[in-house]
């Protein structure tokens, strides 16, 4: 007798455990599916929007100039991983004048492997209350309607007046010449010797035809 009560006491806790089970399973049910669910994809959007950065401010677009012509740039720096770049002073550039020339008219023998010198004068002025490096030398590209961006930088005609690669102290000027190997007669140069280059052009000139 005592086997059969205790069957029937097992029996009867086994049925109590699984009628328990079925309950607390449907008792989750409405958890997932209600409402308290669908509301929670909008939390992680909202704080998404609210720790969303605000855009850096970036330098001012870069001026496009011809002969005769003056325009304004920004010169700036970044911090030591090449990031955060911000705005530390202004120069003016003057384009005096842009002649093609010939080797001969240069003093050289070389032959232009572009295709033509171009002799560009420009006056590059500090305007801003910051000291500014500048240096043009593998930092000017030539290009056109045709052809893509292409280093027009050379060594010719280096030394004859003044240097335009210098640090220019607030207030300081230099007019001086480079001599640029170009496709042909037209397009444009730019100076793309920013700390930022990810922005562009610092300054552009528009070459006669």
């Amino acid at each position: 007798m005592r086997t059969s009560r205790y069957a029937v006491r097992a029996a009867s806790a086994a049925l109590l455990g699984a009628v328990l089970v079925g309950c607390s399973e449907q008792s989750d049910g409405p958890d997932v599916e209600g409402p308290a669910t669908s509301a929670a994809p909008s939390k992680p959007a909202q704080k998404a929007a609210e720790t969303s950065p605000s855009p850096s401010p970036s330098k001012s677009a870069a001026p496009v100039i011809s002969v005769g012509e003056t325009g304004t740039f920004d010169v700036g720096e970044t911090d030591d991983y090449g990031e955060n770049y911000k705005v530390t002073t202004k120069m003016q550039v003057t384009v005096v004048s842009a002649k093609y020339v010939t080797p001969a008219e240069v003093d050289t023998t070389n032959e232009p492997e572009q295709g033509q010198y171009v002799k560009l004068t420009l006056t590059l002025k500090n305007v801003g209350k910051a000291p500014a490096e500048i240096m043009t030398y593998g930092m000017m590209q030539w290009e056109d309607d045709q052809t893509a961006a292409q280093d027009a930088s050379t060594l010719e005609g280096v030394g004859d007046g003044p240097d335009l690669d210098t640090k220019y102290k607030p207030g300081q000027a230099v007019t001086g010449s480079l001599v640029l190997d170009v496709g042909r007669r037209g397009g444009q140069v730019s100076y793309v010797g920013g700390d930022d280059p990810s922005e562009g052009p610092t300054f552009v000139v528009k070459l006669p035809k």
